[in-house]
């Protein structure tokens, strides 16, 4: 099938820990979204989503890009930044302004949400995202549109994501100084609901846990927002120095055990099998694993305890971020995990009897174009970060009114910091 002509080109680059990644979409005539090219490298000058090193930061980020670039046969002069670290919250605040039971034009709407704008209190953080997301008619809740409607009040739920601003800012800056235009910093949690998450989901409740190299971020959805967001200080690469420490080898032995022989659900031959520390063209290299026979080999079920172990502090973590966030009841059934760490295999079941609560692995969303190796979990906030730019959803920051303002917000009070953004149909 030949390729419909572009007319529009993404670019996304998403700075984790472990790997920084790019991908390049373009957007065809038909409205089809297709990945015209994507790429990855191992992290440098990156931990826990803070900028360490700028220069290696740099590099890695144009190296990656580069590979995109070389694989879209394309080139982008500005890319979309995914963030999972610095800092990230969320919170909900409630604004209405009075209509007097007329009916509710544009002008309604738009002063409604400047109001909703000079209401915003980042006391000193640096606001990522500012959308509104449900309007609500009299204190009715769930209106997508509220123009030609009559009411006496007209409200808007105000979704704000706030950041630490100097992270942030190095972040951009190690994108620029690898000669790329910044368009936005899309929080980590919204990119990868846009790629995992129906709108049913979305709307009934879910918690989707994107699990890091270093950082795991706990969100949850209802009512088709995001409500709430917990970052956990926890990741995949914990679990990869947990069997470093455990058997006194390398982390690189370490991550390959994890991924190639490791599990979160034990298995009863895992006592008879061995596995052999080293990788192919090791010959032996290197001092003997602590408890290895004399080919250097461990019993998987001493990996697996390692595994498990170390999985038992992550989901008891989540499970607390789950409780703070008001995630249970008839609206916390579905919990969806993401990100690299969602590889490990046995991992969605031993999360399930963990939290007691159905658990599915997400993936981004079937795009033409995607190579299956992107098609993992891990790159799952990659992709979001394209469908994201291209929904291009409402920011009330950019929301100039046309009058002057006689309204003020009411509803229930900014709680000292206001927060974060959702999608929306206005």
């Amino acid at each position: 099938m030949a390729m419909p002509r572009i007319s529009k080109v993404f670019g996304a680059v998403n700075v984790g820990s472990f790997r920084i990644s790019a991908m390049i979409m373009g957007l065809s005539e038909t409205g089809e979204m297709i990945v015209l090219g994507s790429g990855h490298r191992a992290s440098q000058g990156i931990k826990r989503g803070y900028v360490t090193d700028m220069v290696a930061a740099t590099y890695a980020i144009r190296d990656a890009v580069e590979r995109a670039e070389k694989n879209a046969g394309a080139s982008v002069s500005s890319v979309w930044i995914g963030c999972a670290g610095a800092g990230l919250a969320s919170q909900i605040a409630k604004v209405e302004i009075d209509i007097g039971g007329r009916r509710i034009e544009e002008e309604d709407i738009e002063q409604l949400l400047v109001t909703a704008r000079d209401s915003i209190q980042p006391d000193g953080r640096m606001v990522l995202h500012a959308q509104p997301a449900h309007y609500t008619l009299d204190g009715a809740h769930g209106v997508a549109n509220p123009k030609g409607l009559h009411a006496e009040r007209l409200g808007v739920d105000i979704h704000v994501m706030l950041a630490d601003g100097a992270p942030i800012r190095n972040m951009i800056e190690a994108v620029q100084n690898a000669h790329l235009d910044v368009e936005s910093v899309v929080a980590a949690p919204i990119a990868g609901g846009y790629a995992c998450l129906s709108p049913e989901e979305r709307e009934l409740g879910t918690a989707l846990i994107e699990i890091g190299g270093d950082v795991t971020n706990v969100s949850v959805y209802a009512a088709g927002m995001l409500l709430g967001l917990k970052a956990i200080p926890l990741g995949a690469a914990d679990i990869t120095d947990a069997i470093a420490s455990a058997f006194g080898i390398r982390r690189f032995q370490a991550e390959r055990l994890k991924c190639v022989a490791g599990s979160a659900i034990a298995s009863p031959t895992d006592h008879r099998e061995m596995i052999p520390i080293g990788g192919p063209g090791d010959n032996g290299a290197g001092p003997a694993a602590r408890g290895a026979d004399d080919k250097n080999r461990i019993p998987r079920a001493e990996l697996v305890s390692v595994v498990t172990e170390e999985l038992s502090r992550l989901t008891d973590a989540i499970n607390k971020a789950l409780k703070e966030l008001g995630f249970a009841g008839a609206r916390g059934n579905q919990v969806v995990l993401t990100g690299g760490g969602a590889e490990l295999a046995g991992i969605a079941e031993f999360t399930q009897s963990a939290l007691g609560r159905p658990v599915r692995i997400g993936k981004a969303l079937s795009l033409r174009g995607l190579p299956e190796a992107h098609s993992t979990p891990g790159f799952a906030t990659l992709s979001g970060l394209c469908l994201y730019a291209a929904d291009d959803p409402v920011d009330i920051r950019a929301i100039q009114s046309r009058h002057q303002e006689t309204v003020t917000a009411t509803g229930t009070a900014m709680a000292g910091k206001v927060f974060r953004a959702l999608k929306e149909y206005f």
